[in-house]
């Protein structure tokens, strides 16, 4: 088999490993193989090595919006958190897909550079946030992203412009085409560190304030539909506190669901269920969910 070759030269795979040592909601079933690619030429052998074995891939960032079904997922896994240079070029900020888009923002505010502010917050990855567009406090990715290498399934590396992604709300192209991000370019423009770091720190008190950080979740849930704000929605449908097995609406912010110390993904799904049939009960709205949903159910 390919792929326990590459094992056997040094790369690091793992079988049956449980993912829910790495989701932020600490629920997850196993990958029936995980890797950690190091560096591009690595992903590059382990897409070459799955592919001749017929494997499936699966890449999951940080796995901080996210939900892993609780009977895991088949074929190969990959993280891609050791792959996280950050390289500063004058206005410009390049980051590996596996670095953090928090360590990112306060790289480039620490050297002058303002325009990822918003991102103060972001627990997930690089290559996450392009993936999902991901935003908070009135700023997207979509915003400051100038380019993106990514890898495509048959091999190709491909540079896309902003343009070429075909950024709307919480989606770009990648989630239609596959490709795997490798690194993302920012483009900034400068600005006084201190005033960057105060906005970035001000921004971090507010999302400590509002949001259940002492409980795993996996963010944000759902996708804010046009004019109106979800978490007052769940508030008025009664469901704030609501709780199946070891998942609950959380008490502090309701847009967010809980892992209370013993929850499973099937938790977490059945409540995302009942919040999107109550609240379509009640206000005739679809919810669509943010978080995005991958992995099989458990037998």
């Amino acid at each position: 088999m390919e792929l326990l070759n590459l094992k056997r030269n040094g790369l690091e795979i793992n079988q049956q490993v449980p993912l829910s040592k790495y989701t932020f909601t600490k629920t997850g079933g196993p990958a029936e193989y995980l890797a950690f690619p190091r560096n591009q030429s690595e992903l590059e052998q382990l897409l070459q090595a799955a592919k001749l074995d017929e494997l499936p891939v699966t890449v999951i960032g940080n796995a901080s919006n996210l939900i892993i079904r609780d009977g895991g997922i088949d074929g190969l896994v990959l993280i891609l958190t050791k792959m996280n240079q950050i390289t500063i070029s004058k206005q410009s900020v390049t980051a590996e897909a596996g670095g953090r888009i928090i360590d990112t923002a306060f790289a480039a505010a620490n050297h002058g550079l303002s325009g990822l502010e918003f991102a103060a917050g972001i627990p997930g990855s690089v290559g996450g946030a392009v993936y999902m567009n991901a935003g908070a406090y009135g700023g997207e990715t979509s915003q400051a992203l100038l380019s993106a290498k990514v890898l495509t399934l048959t091999g190709e590396i491909k540079e896309y412009s902003n343009e070429e992604i075909h950024f709307t709300y919480r989606h770009s192209l990648m989630q239609t085409t596959g490709d795997v991000v490798i690194a993302a370019t920012f483009k900034l423009h400068p600005g006084k560190k201190s005033a960057i770091l105060a906005q970035m720190n001000y921004l971090n008190a507010l999302r400590r304030y509002k949001q259940p950080l002492e409980y795993p979740s996996c963010g944000s849930v759902f996708k804010r539909p046009v004019g109106h704000f979800v978490g007052p929605m769940i508030i008025q449908a009664g469901l704030q506190g609501k709780q199946i097995g070891g998942a609950q609406v959380s008490q502090k912010h309701a847009g967010f669901i809980v892992n209370k110390g013993d929850a499973t993904a099937t938790d977490y799904l059945k409540l995302i269920k009942l919040i999107k049939k109550t609240i379509k009960q009640k206000f005739g709205i679809d919810l669509q969910t943010e978080v995005r949903v991958i992995g099989k159910p458990s037998n």
